[in-house]
């Protein structure tokens, strides 16, 4: 009997994911990173295997601030630096994590931002 461990089963849930979320220049793919500490995030464009915009909780911005309200402005960030590349739409991974908390704070806070997810 083998046991699965907790990073094993979101990388295949993460590869589950995928397999069906795909980006392209006209609406790439947010994805998503969520460690103990912090909160990532990246546009990419899977076709050209590009990224066209990112944002990390290291940033001075966002180094301060409480879990939740980092995750939204990020999400903010990202979705101000879509803008300034020309994006307006986007499709959202959830890189294996479940929707809710700080990834679901994250995506919400780049619809704040005026990124239609």
């Amino acid at each position: 009997m083998s046991v699965t461990t907790k990073p094993a089963k979101r990388l295949k849930r993460r590869r589950r994911v995928r397999a069906k979320v795909i980006g392209t220049a006209t609406r790439p793919r947010i994805s998503t990173f969520r460690s103990n500490r912090g909160i990532f995030g990246q546009l990419i464009d899977d076709e050209a295997g590009r990224t066209l915009a990112a944002v990390a909780w290291t940033e001075a911005d966002l180094r301060g601030l409480k879990p939740l309200e980092q995750a939204t402005a990020a999400g903010k960030l990202l979705a101000e630096r879509a803008k300034a590349a020309g994006i307006d739409r986007a499709v959202f991974d959830r890189g294996g994590y479940q929707y809710h908390g700080r990834v679901k704070a994250f995506c919400e806070g780049c619809r704040e931002g005026g990124l239609a997810v």
